[in-house]
């Protein structure tokens, strides 16, 4: 065990620097396990000595953001905790070049796993990715289609999810084909909405560059110049993953993405997300990304509900 101390500049609050309610300084505390404590503003850290120096190095980072950016949110502080922690063999998150859609956003990856997800994102034609609710499965997807759609590379986007929720089937829903399915493709259609204007997603999607369809409307088609992106895909059964999968056209790429803790198929119906990444997971140009509680980037509790229920 050994004790380090870290002093701060005065004009540094040590309050914007713990968090709200020492929020900050619990998580690393918890995760790293060493003991961080205050006087002044000097911070005092106790611990086993690489966990010490983890934490050290964790509360520069931090410390530097805060004097950069005059605020230090969750997000901020689970991304440097996700570098500093992760293995040496993980993909550092500054070497993945950001996506530029069209409102002027630009997204980086937050974790090591994702930048890895978006690194193989590119260097694949279809991508399997599994992990935990709030690890940015569909929304990184959904960013790295609109940023290859601004950039030129695809002609369509199409946003496809299987209609499995809770027993409920789309004929027993009220109005047309779009009431029906929007329920199933609002988490899409919400990240959509942070990447581009309003008005540009309206026309894009009544020009049917943007399409989104639940899955049973896929079968027959192929499709060509376009970027897929099929969510829940815990939810398909062996015959749709596969009539899914055999879609793909010229000059287009997909990914599948789900988490397998969350299955809602009937008892008894083995999951085509498991069975497609069981049978394809070595085939050139094929690519799984597992995504773990690292990855969690929402609201801290989430990886605890995760670990709970694991």
């Amino acid at each position: 065990m050994i004790e380090r101390t870290f002093t701060l500049p005065a004009t540094l609050s040590l309050t914007a620097l713990f968090g709200f309610q020492d929020r900050f300084q619990r998580r690393v505390s918890d995760t790293l396990g060493v003991r961080i404590w205050s006087r002044g503003n000097v911070v005092f850290f106790h611990g086993p000595s690489h966990a010490v120096e983890l934490s050290m190095e964790l509360f520069r980072q931090m410390k530097e953001r805060l004097l950069r950016h005059h605020e230090l949110t969750d997000e901020d502080v689970q991304c440097l905790l996700s570098q500093v922690v992760e293995e040496p063999q993980e993909v550092p998150t500054e070497r993945i070049p950001p996506l530029e859609v069209f409102n002027g956003k630009r997204f980086r990856p937050r974790t090591s796993g994702q930048a890895k997800y978006l690194r193989t994102i590119r260097e694949n034609e279809i991508v399997f990715c599994v992990g935990p609710a709030g690890t940015g499965k569909t929304y990184l997807a959904v960013a790295a289609a609109v940023a290859a759609m601004k950039a030129g590379e695809i002609k369509k986007l199409i946003l496809v999810r299987p209609a499995v929720e809770a027993g409920e089937s789309l004929g027993f829903l009220p109005g047309d084909l779009k009431a029906k399915i929007d329920p199933y493709l609002r988490p899409i259609f919400d990240a959509l909405r942070d990447m581009m204007d309003p008005q540009l997603l309206k026309r894009l999607t009544e020009d049917e560059v943007i399409e989104m369809s639940p899955l049973a409307y896929m079968r027959g088609r192929t499709l060509n110049d376009a970027f897929i992106i099929l969510d829940e895909a815990q939810n398909t059964t062996l015959a749709q993953m596969k009539m899914f999968l055999t879609r793909l056209g010229a000059r287009s790429r997909m990914i599948i993405s789900g988490d397998i803790t969350q299955v809602d198929l009937p008892r008894n119906t083995p999951s085509g997300l498991l069975d497609a990444v069981e049978r394809l997971q070595n085939i050139h140009h094929i690519a799984v990304v597992q995504m773990g509680e690292k990855d969690v980037v929402r609201h801290d509790l989430v990886q605890k509900i995760i670990n709970a229920y694991e």
